[in-house]
């Protein structure tokens, strides 16, 4: 898992921290994906990116907080994105993810 341009071009994109895709992505550009991972850090734009994966029909956003030891996970239903409590793509939740990551300590 890693960093890679998700949007159409170089006038519209984003760049995640990680992603999940239903088929072997090619070129530069990636229209969608399954899943995207976002990782909070200070002043970043996680939270601001949703309406953009939304556009782009991105099927589930993992948004991890290290500072809160926090995972939030959200699933695309009718435009916009809820939170829910397991994974329709994996055999997953927020709930076990939090518990299985390595936390940073809070220093």
């Amino acid at each position: 898992m890693g960093e890679f341009n998700l949007g159409e071009s170089d006038h519209d994109y984003r760049v995640p921290d990680g992603g999940v895709h239903g088929a072997i992505p090619r070129g530069i550009w990636f229209p969608t994906a399954m899943i995207v991972v976002e990782i909070v850090s200070p002043g970043d734009e996680s939270w601001e990116k949703l309406p953009f994966y939304a556009r782009h029909r991105v099927n589930e956003v993992l948004i991890l907080d290290p500072r809160e030891h926090t995972v939030r996970w959200f699933a695309l239903g009718e435009g916009d994105y809820r939170p829910i409590d397991d994974s329709e793509l994996v055999a997953l939740g927020p709930s076990d993810l939090a518990e299985q990551i390595d936390w940073p300590s809070a220093e």
